[in-house]
């Protein structure tokens, strides 16, 4: 990708331009917006020539002499949020640069700031509007925003934004993954209007290590940053009024009477924060989440995770998920199946799936894409994992669902990955001390005649350790697990964050043939005899809710393109291990 060609096209034709994106905005499902959702016309560019012909500028030609050898008017359409693997044949294996355009008409407001707010785009991004460059982002599954009060125009205007995404050894993740690399713009595109200084994020959570006391902080944006403002929980019967300083920040702490959100009793509050002329409803859960020796506390009381692992596939239509109904259908699964926790996996999942998480009553383990190897010595790799676990946790540091921050899954033991994680785990406590740290594990060592330990190093500073092992399925067979022992090396909560065995549904045989649903049935069955065994087991969210799409699963017949250890089929049939699971999880309910 020629970043120094943006930056010097950027500076020559429009004048200076930062390239880094806005301050996140919060709370965007609740502001005034203008959807950017629909039809986009696209140019597919597979050796970025786009950039040099300067597409974003969307010339016509001025008479029959000019050469211009681009016309997004006469090019296909690609739907906005989707993937466009899913949509066009042709481009299901594509990775590359596509050029999205997409016309609008816009009525200018006075004392009215504007933003262009991407839910996520897969993988860099660079945007403009009007032909004028307003920034970039790297990232596939975080949210980022552009001010535009100054670019947008009274009547026609129109947004160009070149999706590539392209693998990189130097990304997050890199080159290699277990899930498909949809492209393009994978969720909502917004228009958010708010006043000249307006609150642009806040947290207001129950202060950690109590249950009668919220704290938090707000930050205003704009030329009147210190002034008042007001957090209101009407139901609580709460008001408080703060004052901000000249950054626009304030810190708040103050006492409060409230019911606890829990998957039992999953109670949401509106909190409303006004300040001049702005204002913004939120509802919000109040929860607190901690750990004592090898348990999980929540609200104080000891809870196991009944999860599952799941990715952000649509079910039926296919492709990446992104709408309430995708959320509604993954999360109605996960409840049916008994789940009280599900695991998001391997980046962060859209902002339907958390919200409606809190209004269900499901904690959430929350994940950035560091997933097995990347480049670890790598400043800019670097900066890039913590700006998406930044991101991530600025989007849903509000959620009560979302009890875990994970930093990475499958990552190989070594010094400098140590390094890497410790600092990412040091930047997510200091951005969220309420919530609890965990990694997906899979390093272990025998200490025994079956008997595995679990020793990385990086367990070290993880308050919750989780572990991937596919006994039964990559090694040993499934009634090994009658005999396993599990050992770890702290004195700290385990989940075991993945298990399962793969089958396409409806393929039945022997309990010992592989890919047939006997098989996966069987291998749970001995999962759940060798899990009731481990002592610091705090929950479990075995691989996985829903066959996904992966390029690396290549067996003809069986696998077609699909991971196969879903529980549900990507057609929404059940096969017979979701119900071992499910009598499972119904028998641990019961047990409370």
């Amino acid at each position: 990708m020629n970043r120094l060609l943006f930056l010097l096209l950027t500076l020559t034709a429009f004048g200076y331009a930062d390239a880094s994106p806005s301050a996140l905005m919060n709370n965007v499902p609740n502001r005034t917006t203008i959807s950017l959702d629909g039809a986009w016309q696209a140019i597919i560019d597979p050796y970025e020539t786009g950039l040099k012909a300067r597409f974003y500028l969307n010339s016509k030609p001025k008479d029959k002499q000019e050469l211009i050898e681009y016309d997004f008017d006469k090019s296909d359409v690609l739907q906005v949020p989707g993937d466009w693997n899913s949509q066009k044949k042709e481009l299901f294996f594509y990775e590359g640069p596509v050029w999205y355009k997409r016309s609008f008409s816009y009525h200018k407001r006075e004392h009215t700031r504007v933003f262009v707010y991407f839910g996520a785009a897969n993988y860099f991004t660079r945007v403009y509007l009007n032909g004028q460059a307003l920034g970039e982002h790297e990232g596939g599954f975080t949210p980022f925003n552009f001010e535009v009060t100054d670019q947008i125009r009274e009547g026609d205007n129109f947004v160009v934004a070149e999706v590539n995404n392209a693998r990189r050894r130097d990304g997050v993740p890199s080159v290699n993954t277990d899930w498909w690399n949809y492209g393009g713009l994978t969720r909502d595109v917004t228009l958010v209007e708010v006043a000249e200084t307006f609150i642009q994020d806040y947290v207001v959570q129950l202060a950690k290590g109590s249950s009668s006391e919220i704290s938090g902080w707000v930050q205003l944006s704009g030329p009147a940053s210190a002034q008042q403002v007001t957090v209101e929980i009407p139901e609580a019967k709460i008001k408080q009024t703060i004052t901000t300083d000249a950054a626009g920040r304030a810190e708040f702490r103050f006492p409060a009477k409230l019911e606890l959100w829990s998957p039992d009793h999953p109670r949401l509050y509106d909190v409303v924060l006004s300040s001049g002329v702005d204002k913004v409803h939120d509802a919000i859960g109040f929860r607190t989440i901690e750990t004592r020796g090898t348990q999980i506390l929540l609200n104080g009381k000891p809870v196991f995770l009944r999860g599952i692992s799941l990715h952000e596939e649509a079910p039926v239509r296919g492709g990446r998920a992104f709408s309430h109904e995708d959320a509604e259908t993954l999360l109605g699964w996960a409840r049916e199946l008994g789940c009280n926790f599900v695991r998001l996996t391997h980046y962060p999942h859209n902002e339907n799936m958390t919200r409606l998480a809190d209004r269900m009553g499901i904690m959430v383990w929350s994940e950035i894409p560091v997933y097995w190897d990347i480049d670890w010595e790598n400043p800019a790799t670097l900066q890039n994992a913590e700006n998406q676990l930044r991101d991530m946790i600025a989007r849903d540091h509000n959620r009560a669902s979302v009890v875990l921050w994970s930093l990475s899954n499958e990552t190989p033991v070594k010094p400098e990955r140590v390094t890497f994680l410790r600092q990412l785990a040091a930047s997510a406590r200091q951005r969220d001390p309420t919530r609890l740290i965990t990694s997906a594990l899979n390093h272990v060592d025998e200490a025994g005649p079956d008997v595995r330990l679990l020793n990385d190093p990086v367990g070290e500073f993880l308050d919750v350790l989780g572990l991937n092992e596919y006994l039964g399925w990559y090694w040993g067979r499934p009634e090994d697990a009658d005999r396993m022992q599990w050992k770890t090396a702290w004195d700290k909560p385990l989940i075991m964050s993945e298990f399962g065995a793969e089958n396409p549904y409806g393929r039945h045989g022997e309990g010992d043939e592989r890919w047939t649903e006997e098989y996966q049935a069987s291998l749970y069955q001995h999962q759940i005899t060798m899990l009731k065994k481990i002592p610091s087991l705090a929950g479990l969210s075995p691989w996985v809710l829903m066959d996904f799409h992966s390029p690396r699963r290549l067996l003809p017949g069986i696998q077609d393109y699909y991971n196969r250890k879903g529980l549900v089929s990507n057609h929404g049939e059940h096969k017979q291990a979701f119900y071992v699971l499910q009598k499972f999880y119904r028998e641990m309910e019961a047990a409370k």
